[in-house]
């Protein structure tokens, strides 16, 4: 007898019956960007998304818990940076006062700072430079991890439910942790951006948060993209032992096996990250007419969905929320 599995496939509701992954509003996490002047400012490398004042925050939030989207993740873009990022740690920083604006409008919103220093540093590093032997200049991972703890105790303290550290420093997630406990946040989760690779994928978002680095580059302290499992499982294994809740795989397209990986080792929940990149491209073949945008985005993401991820940071986020809503 011949074997029929197109019978299974045959209408939409027994599609539905027999589908195995699920994609809803309630798996996103919607990215803001916020910096300091009033209103609204279109990038345009990410078509569709822009920069907003704090008050242009609360109304992208709002709008995202009204779509069912539990949670946002903000990103700070500063009128005055400096070698140390100090607006990063600020008790009146963009970002502190986003959330505290937020979580006063929007109680049961999941708010997720990101923890970093790029956007804040006047060289777009991830920390403060110094000088390697060879003339070469590095992150000074030791001194940055002194500052994203002071980044990520503020970040808490204005309101943010989770911090989220980006930098790929050595022993960033417990030096977070320690002070996040000290400072009486015991409560406060971490979402490990443990697996972040030297990404191209990036380049928009360097565009949106004005964070290219002046001076060399990122290759030292973010993954090799030709690194393979022990490279990953070295960093999520690190970060899990230094009290991550979260565990993030960035970019996602690029690197679902990695997540995949991370998902048959880990049980921590899993996040992955559609980078601007991988939205700019999505934007930039459906405004030419090569794509549909809503079914190559909807299935875009039920693809992170299947290889494992349990939440995912997406700049689709409302126009996926939507599209879901309306069938």
């Amino acid at each position: 007898m011949l074997d029929r599995p197109r019978r299974l496939r045959r209408t939409a509701g027994l599609r539905a019956l027999m589908r195995e992954v699920t994609l809803a509003p309630q798996h996103f996490i919607h990215p803001v960007f916020v910096h300091e002047q009033d209103g609204e400012v279109p990038i345009t490398t990410m078509p569709g998304v822009s920069r907003h004042s704090v008050a242009g925050a609360v109304e992208q939030a709002r709008t995202a818990r009204d779509l069912g989207i539990p949670s946002v993740i903000l990103f700070g873009i500063p009128d005055y940076k400096d070698p140390r990022g100090s607006q990063a740690y600020a008790g009146d920083g963009v970002i502190q006062r986003a959330a505290a604006a937020i979580k006063a409008a929007l109680p049961d919103l999941t708010v997720i700072a990101d923890t970093c220093l790029c956007e804040y540093t006047d060289h777009g590093h991830c920390g403060p430079l110094c000088q390697t032997a060879d003339g070469d200049w590095t992150v000074d991972n030791d001194a940055a991890l002194d500052l994203l703890a002071q980044t990520a105790v503020s970040q808490a303290r204005a309101g943010a439910d989770v911090v989220a550290p980006s930098a790929m420093m050595d022993g960033q997630v417990g030096a977070i942790r320690t002070a996040l406990d000290a400072a009486g946040f015991s409560h406060v989760p971490v979402m490990s951006y443990a697996v972040k690779y030297a990404s191209a994928y990036y380049g928009p978002f360097r565009d949106a948060a004005g964070s290219a680095p002046s001076v060399g580059n990122r290759a030292s302290y973010q993954m090799d993209p030709a690194g393979g499992e022990r490279e990953a499982l070295r960093e999520a294994r690190l970060d899990v032992a230094q009290g991550a809740d979260y565990l993030m795989v960035k970019p996602a397209l690029a690197y679902l096996d990695m997540l995949r990986l991370l998902r048959d080792t880990f049980d921590l929940p899993l996040v992955a990250y559609n980078v601007s990149g991988e939205y700019a491209l999505i934007k930039a073949a459906a405004q030419a007419g090569y794509m549909d945008e809503r079914r190559t985005v909807l299935e875009t993401l039920t693809g992170m969905r299947r290889a494992g991820a349990d939440a995912i940071i997406t700049y689709h986020a409302l126009d996926a929320a939507r599209w879901l809503r309306d069938g």
